[in-house]
């Protein structure tokens, strides 16, 4: 007799208030046109000055300060339209899995969880700046990390270039735009060694769509290793 998991109170993608303030938020504007901004945000729930305060007075020490909200990437809402399914099916996936409730993407603000954001932000600094052609490649070679290691990636190209605007195009951004689309997923990468086919939604390891990768039996080889090949990018940058 299976025991069945309590649901998780949780705010778009996984959000738990209960648990920390501390999340990201994607504004998609209404329609085809404009710009779509993720963002953390330290508080929630009540204003900047509120929590500093609040943080002041607190015995236990806070471990995320108070403070505006941070842009990490803006993108064009036809590049967004582009990865948005993708990246909702693989959330929801997720989510789901922890016994929580699945989400869709609106106009206005969206909110994510933490490790949810970050993922989300690594992969759309892979296509701020990419022909639009190369973005099947960028959402299947993500799909083919790990949560681990995109959250490895995140981490560390946020601490070299993380600035919205700033950091663009720069570094550990430019090169992860180089690795997520100007490897093609085809031959013997990812896809061929450890995803499947999902007719049904029709999607193929063919590279001419995101595939689908087997979740829980991805296993990383010498030649597909995405983070020897990051840093080799930035030593030949430096170099230069």
């Amino acid at each position: 007799m299976s025991i069945e998991r309590p649901k998780i109170e949780t705010i778009g993608f996984g959000f738990e208030p209960a648990g920390g303030a501390y999340h990201f938020v994607v504004t998609i504007p209404p329609g085809d046109e404009g710009t779509v901004v993720v963002a953390e945000h330290f508080v929630y729930g009540e204003s900047v000055e509120e929590a500093a305060a609040r943080a002041r007075f607190s015995d236990t020490p806070q471990e995320i300060v108070a403070r505006p909200p941070r842009a990490k990437v803006e993108l064009s809402v036809y590049k967004w339209q582009r990865v948005a399914e993708e990246v909702r099916s693989e959330f929801n996936r997720r989510l789901l899995g922890r016994a929580q409730k699945r989400a869709a993407w609106k106009s206005g603000e969206n909110r994510l969880a933490p490790h949810l954001g970050k993922e989300l932000v690594l992969l759309l600094w892979a296509v701020e700046d990419a022909n639009p052609g190369d973005i099947p490649n960028a959402v299947a070679n993500w799909q083919g990390l790990v949560p681990e290691e995109r959250w490895w990636l995140y981490t560390t190209t946020n601490a070299a270039t993380g600035h919205v605007s700033e950091g663009r195009g720069r570094g550990w951004r430019r090169a992860i735009q180089i690795a997520f689309t100007e490897n093609p997923v085809t031959g013997q990468t990812y896809f061929d060694r450890n995803s499947v086919a999902d007719s049904k939604n029709g999607y193929s390891t063919n590279g001419s769509s995101p595939a689908k990768s087997r979740r829980g039996k991805h296993k990383r080889t010498a030649d597909d290793d995405t983070q020897p090949a990051l840093l080799n990018m930035n030593e030949e940058r430096t170099e230069s």
